[in-house]
C-alpha cells in the first residue's frame, strides 16, 4: 500500500516499500518518491497543486462549500464531529480543492482531492464544487482537469451523495459537447462512485504510477467471491493491461504530460472557430424538503422501520422485471447483446407498449428460486450488462421512443471479472449518456437501488420508487461494518441512511412513490402491476411532448439541484 506523504517538521521516514529510512529533505526533493524503490507516497492537494501547477499561478475557486448534513447520520459518532476533525485534521474545507490556474503557461480549471479528508468521499459539498469548477471552465473556454484520490461516495449523506456521480458527470459532459478538453489523473487511491463518474468519463484518463482504481475495493470482492485476486490486480499496470487507462506516468513526468495535452487542446482550439457556448439557465431551486407529493404525504405518516423495508425490499417473492414486463407492459420483445462479446442475465431490455405506446424497457432481473438467482447473478450487472443497457438506450433515442427503466438490484457486480472488463468506465458512460439522452425517460426504483449499479440506469427526467423499495449509497451491512464497531448493527445503519421511499421523497431524490397492495408487492404481483403502470404512464405522458432539447435541460438541472447549497436548505426544512 503507498505511504502517506510525511507531515511538516519530520526529519525522516520510512519508505512503505522497500523500508528504507529516508531525509524528508531528499524525500521532498523527489517529488515525495523513494528514490530507492520508486514507492509514490500519497500526496496532500495542497502540495499536489504545488508539484502540477505554475508558481503564483492557482487561484481558488471563490465559492466556500456550504455546511452540509442532509439526513443528520450518525454512527458512534456524529457526521458534524466527523466533518470538524477532518477539517481541524487537514486544514480544508472540503476534501477537494477547486480554482484556476497554468500548467506549463496553460490556463486550465482544476479539482483535487484529498484523501485526508474522510478518505476523499464524495459529498453534497465535494460534488458542488467540482461542478463549479467544470462550469468555470466552460465559461472560460479552457480544459478541466481532475485529480482523484477517494473511497467512493460519502455514506454519511445517503443517497444524496450518489447523486453527486451524475451531477459532475453532466457537467463533465456540458464540457464534452462545448469541445473542451477534460483530463483524469487517477491517484491512489480511486475507487467507488468517484471511479463511476468523473474519474473514467473525462477524454483523457491518466494513471500515476502506483495508483489503484476500481468500483468495488479488493477487501470486499474477496468477501463477495471468495477468491485469492491476481497479482497486481487493479493496480495501474492491470489498468493500463485491460485498456482501463490512456497512460500510467510516474509522478516526475506527470507535470509535462499534462502540458503537451493542454498545449495540444490549445493549439486545436485555434484551428477552428471557436463554437459559441450556450449560457446555462440557472438551476431551479430545490422543492423544499417539506413539500412531497400526495402519495409520499400518506406514506410519511405511517413510516415504517427502515430495516423491515430493507428485508421487503429484497424477499424473494418480490415481482422482478420480468414479472412486470409480463403484467404491466405488452408485446415485449427481447433484445440480447452488448455487441462486444457479451450478454449480462443481470439486465433485461427491449421493445414494449404501454397503453398503445411504444417504448424501451430495460431493468434488473434477479428471480425468485435460488437457481434463478444465481442464474441471474442476484441483478448485479456486468460491464456487458451495462453496455447492453446503453445500447438499447441509445437506439431508443435513434427511434425516437421512450425509455422507463426498472431498478432493482444490490449494486453492480463486484467481481474480478468485472473489474479486468472496465465496470467504473461502464457505470460512468451510461450515467454520462444518460444525463444527455435526447427522449425521455422514466426510472421506477421496484426493489434495490444499490449504489452505482442502480444509478447507472436511474439518471432520468422522472425517478419514482415503490413504498416498499430501498435506494441507497451502501448497503446497510457495508455502512455498519465501516462505521459501527458491531457488525450486527445493520439495522441502526439502514435507519441512519434515510434509505426508504418517504425519506428520499422528503429530501428531493425521488419525484412520486408508488403505493404497494397490503402489506407488500409480492403479496399480490397484479395489484402492484397495475400501480406501476398507472404511476409510469401519469410521469410519462407530460413528457411525451416536450422537445429533446428542452428534456436534456430539464434533467440535467435536475440533478444539478444535488450541489451543496440546495442540500442544504433539505438539511434546513427538515
Amino acid at each position: 500500500m503507498t505511504a502517506t506523504a510525511p507531515r511538516e517538521g519530520e526529519l525522516w521516514s520510512r519508505c512503505a516499500g522497500c523500508a528504507s529510512l529516508l531525509y524528508r529533505k531528499r524525500l521532498r526533493r523527489n517529488l515525495d518518491v523513494c528514490p530507492e524503490c520508486g514507492e509514490h507516497t500519497r500526496l496532500a492537494a495542497p502540495e499536489r497543486l504545488r508539484q502540477l501547477v505554475d508558481p503564483g499561478s492557482f487561484t481558488p475557486l471563490p465559492d466556500r462549500p456550504a455546511e452540509v448534513d442532509p439526513i443528520d447520520f450518525v454512527d458512534v459518532l456524529s457526521y458534524r464531529h466527523r466533518l470538524s476533525a477532518a477539517r481541524a485534521g487537514t486544514g480544508l474545507a472540503e476534501a477537494v480543492v477547486c480554482g484556476t490556474a497554468t500548467i506549463g503557461h496553460q490556463r486550465c480549471a482544476l479539482a483535487v482531492m484529498d484523501f485526508r479528508f474522510l478518505g476523499g468521499s464524495l459529498g453534497a459539498a465535494v460534488g458542488e464544487l467540482i461542478t463549479l469548477a467544470a462550469e468555470r471552465a466552460l465559461e472560460d473556454g479552457v480544459p478541466l482537469v481532475l485529480v482523484t484520490a477517494s473511497g467512493g461516495a460519502r455514506m454519511q449523506e445517503g443517497a444524496l451523495s450518489l447523486m453527486q456521480m451524475a451531477t459532475v458527470s453532466q457537467a463533465v459532459a456540458a464540457l464534452r459537447e462545448a469541445g473542451l478538453l477534460t483530463v483524469s489523473v487517477l491517484t491512489d487511491p480511486t475507487y467507488g462512485g468517484v471511479a463511476a463518474s468523473f474519474a473514467t468519463n473525462t477524454d483523457v484518463v491518466l494513471a500515476e504510477t502506483g495508483a489503484r482504481m476500481g468500483f468495488a475495493g479488493p477487501r470486499v470482492i474477496r468477501q463477495v467471491t471468495g477468491r485469492a485476486l491476481p497479482e497486481g490486480f487493479q493496480t495501474a499496470a492491470f489498468l493500463l493491461r485491460h485498456g482501463q487507462v490512456d497512460m500510467v506516468v510516474p509522478r516526475h513526468a506527470l507535470r509535462g504530460r499534462l502540458v503537451a495535452l493542454l498545449a495540444a487542446a490549445r493549439a486545436g482550439r485555434r484551428a477552428r472557430s471557436r463554437p459559441a457556448v450556450p449560457r446555462q439557465e440557472p438551476a431551479p431551486a430545490a422543492r423544499p424538503a417539506a413539500v412531497a407529493t400526495p402519495r409520499a404525504v400518506a406514506a410519511a405518516a405511517a413510516p415504517a422501520d427502515a430495516w423491515q423495508t430493507v428485508r421487503l425490499a429484497r424477499h424473494p417473492g418480490r415481482p422482478t422485471t420480468l414479472d412486470y414486463l409480463d403484467s404491466a407492459f405488452e408485446g415485449f420483445v427481447e433484445l440480447h447483446g452488448d455487441r462486444l462479446g457479451g450478454d449480462c442475465p443481470a439486465v433485461v431490455g427491449g421493445l414494449a407498449r404501454l397503453d398503445g405506446r411504444h417504448l424501451m424497457v430495460i431493468g434488473h432481473q434477479k428471480g425468485h428460486t435460488t437457481g434463478e438467482l444465481v442464474a441471474r447473478n442476484f441483478g448485479m450487472a456486468s460491464p456487458a450488462g451495462h453496455r447492453k443497457a446503453l445500447r438499447l438506450m441509445r437506439l431508443a433515442a435513434r427511434l425516437g421512443l421512450p425509455v422507463v427503466t426498472l431498478v432493482d438490484t444490490p449494486g453492480a457486480d463486484p467481481g474480478v471479472g468485472a473489474e479486468e472488463q472496465g465496470q467504473a468506465a461502464a457505470i460512468a458512460e451510461n450515467i454520462l449518456s444518460l444525463s444527455v439522452l435526447p427522449t425521455p425517460v422514466v426510472a421506477v426504483i421496484t426493489g434495490e437501488g444499490g449504489s452505482g449499479g442502480a444509478l447507472a440506469l436511474a439518471v432520468a427526467d422522472r425517478v419514482l420508487m415503490l413504498q416498499h423499495a430501498v435506494y441507497s449509497v451502501i448497503s446497510p451491512e457495508g455502512c455498519a461494518a465501516i462505521l459501527w464497531p458491531d457488525r450486527g448493527a445493520a439495522p441502526q445503519a439502514a435507519r441512519a441512511l434515510r434509505l426508504t421511499a418517504p425519506d428520499l421523497c422528503r429530501l428531493g431524490v425521488v419525484d412520486d412513490l408508488v403505493a404497494e397492495p397490503v402489506p407488500a408487492a409480492h403479496h399480490d404481483p397484479e395489484a402492484a402491476a397495475r400501480a406501476l403502470r398507472e404511476a409510469v404512464l401519469a410521469n410519462l405522458l407530460p413528457l411525451l411532448d416536450v422537445p429533446p432539447a428542452t428534456l436534456v435541460r430539464r434533467r440535467r438541472q435536475r440533478f444539478r439541484r444535488f450541489g451543496a447549497a440546495r442540500a442544504g436548505l433539505r438539511a434546513g426544512a427538515r
